[in-house]
Parts: structure tokens; sequence; C-alpha cells
């Protein structure tokens, strides 16, 4: 009897053997196999350099500490975009400066004629100031980001670098949101006088009135102001997308998607940054009486016959269509 229960145990380590060595086979073959081995070269390869941990939330992807593309992203953030920046931004300054130095203000040929026009209602400057103002803000705190560290934090040091810095953070992060609502109503307001057309083509052929002393007839916006508008339109849109993006990561890519979209974001506000001052100078010391377009709403009938013909012309059609039963055209100033 003890004899059988002796062979019934080896026969049991036996099978029992059997069974493991079985069990074991799929994994040393998968060991051996040349291409389940190249996949795992090429998975290898992949995360070469790359530094990926544990994170508590459910995107996993937000584990990615580093990877190699980062390197570039940091170069690109470092370094090119710097010079990007600089040259952009101080290349319109000092155009600017020069140009004003040579040809001054571009002043009205024959004065004020004492008449106004109203231009732009109080929606569209409430409308304009708000995202200008939103965008002056949103373009000194995204600066900081690039230029503040080696600019600004030698100058006030480190402990009132970094509050500014965090409260500039804040207002780049809120104000973003009221300046895409003013893109989109600026582009909806004003999207049927920006349509391109003939006498554009002939304002830019006559220089826009900035160069030289002359005055080529356009309508309510001219080829310049299009220019700005579209510049406005689709610069504030792509900056405004790629935001977003950067403001709630990892809810449309990965880190690698997120750095394409920093490198946008930047690369255009900068580029918008720089459009912006031509802007803001040709409306302010760079041309008489275009401040008060936005200011005022109403402009001089002697600026508006000079620098926008065509539309003065529709605008005196439209009152003598009324009748008088409307407002005139124009009125005496003030």
């Amino acid at each position: 009897m003890a004899s059988l229960a002796k062979y019934v145990r080896l026969a049991l380590g036996a099978w029992a053997l059997a069974l493991m060595i079985t069990a074991s086979e799929p994994s040393t073959a998968q060991q051996v196999n040349p291409t389940a081995s190249a996949v795992k070269e090429q998975q290898l390869l992949q995360e070469l350099d790359r530094i990926q941990g544990r994170v508590s939330i459910p995107d996993q992807r937000s584990g990615v500490l580093e990877q190699p593309a980062g390197r570039e992203w940091r170069e690109f953030r470092n370094v090119t975009l710097r010079w990007v920046g600089g040259i952009a931004i101080l290349g319109m300054l000092v155009t600017l400066v020069a140009f004003y130095l040579t040809r001054g203000m571009v002043r009205l040929q024959d004065g004020r004629s004492g008449r106004t026009i109203v231009r732009f209602g109080a929606f569209e400057r409430f409308v304009h100031w708000m995202t200008a103002t939103c965008f002056i803000i949103l373009a000194i705190s995204g600066l900081n980001i690039t230029f503040g560290r080696p600019l600004l934090l030698p100058l006030i040091g480190h402990e009132a670098f970094s509050e500014w810095s965090q409260w500039a953070k804040y207002a780049h992060n809120y104000l973003s949101f009221p300046f895409t609502v003013g893109v989109v109503l600026i582009f909806l307001m004003w999207l049927g006088g920006n349509i391109p057309n003939k006498a554009d083509v002939e304002w830019i052929k006559r220089g826009g009135g900035i160069v030289g002393h002359d005055h080529p007839p356009a309508y309510r916006f001219n080829a310049g102001q299009k220019a700005v508008y579209w510049i406005v339109v689709i610069g504030g849109g792509a900056v405004a997308i790629t935001g977003y993006e950067l403001m709630f990561p990892f809810y449309l890519s990965g880190i690698e998607g997120m750095q394409i979209a920093q490198v946008v974001h930047s690369i255009v506000a900068v580029l918008f940054v720089a459009v912006m001052l031509a802007h803001i100078y040709i409306g302010t010391i760079g041309m008489q009486g275009a401040f008060e377009a936005m200011g005022s709403g109403t402009v001089d009938v002697n600026w508006a016959k000079e620098h926008h013909s065509l539309w003065l012309e529709d605008e005196e059609a439209r009152a003598a269509a009324n009748d008088g039963r409307s407002k005139p055209a124009a009125t005496a100033a003030e």
C-alpha cells in the first residue's frame, strides 16, 4: 500500500511538472520570436529619453515628465521665440518712430470743417474698447512669460517678480474670455464692410494716403483697415483656440500636441502685438482726427472726405433718400 501511494505521488508530481512546462512555453516562444523582439525594440526606441510616472488623475498622459520633443520645445521657447518676438516688436517700434520723424502726423489738408458725421455707434465702440483693453493686458502678461525672467526679474527682484507673474497669469487666463467674445462680435459686426473690392486695389497702389499726400477713395473701411480686421479675426481666433488648449491641458491632446499649440500661440501672439502697435500708431498720433472715430464716435466731414470719400457719399445719399425724416448725415460740431 505504501508503495502504491509512492507511485501515485510520483505520477502527480510528474503531471504537475508537465503542466508548468506547458504553461511556460508561450512566454518562452514569445521571447525568441523575431517579430515580437522587433516590436519590443521599437517600443524601447520610442521610450528613449522619456520619463513617465504614475499620476492619481484618470488621464495618464499627464504623467509624462520628459520626452525627446520637449528639448526642442524648450529651445524654441528660450531662444527662438525671444528672437522672433524681439525682432518683430522692436522692429515695428523702430519703424514707427522713424516714420513719425520723417513723415509726421498725417494732417487734414483742408482743416476742420466744423461739421461731424457719425462713424461708429455706442455698441461698436464698446466692443472695440473691451477687446482692445483685454488685448493690451493679455499682451503685457503674455510677453512677461517670454521676456519677464531675463528683463524684469533683475530689475524688481525675485519676490516682486513672483507676485507680479502670478497676478499676470490670472489676468491672462480670465481676460481671455471677454477677448474671445470681442473677437467674435467684431467678426459679426464688421464682416460686411471688410470684404475686399476694387477700391482696395487702387488704395494700395496709391499708398493709402500714408505714403505721400494722396488720398485714394475708400468705403467705410479701407484696405489697411480690412487687413487689420482679418488679422484680428484670424489671429485672435488662433490665439484663443490654442490658448484654451493650454489652459485646459490634456482635454484635446497629449503633451506633444500642447507643445505644438504653444508654438502656434506664441508666434501668432508676438506678430499680433507688432501689427497692433502699427494700428495704435495710426489711430492716435499717426493721423489727425482718427482717434475721434472710436473716441466720440463721430469724425469731421473733411476727415471723412479725405480718407473715406466713398463711404461719405453713401451716407449723404442715404440721408437724402430719407427726405430729412431721420438725422442728417452731417451735423455741426459742438
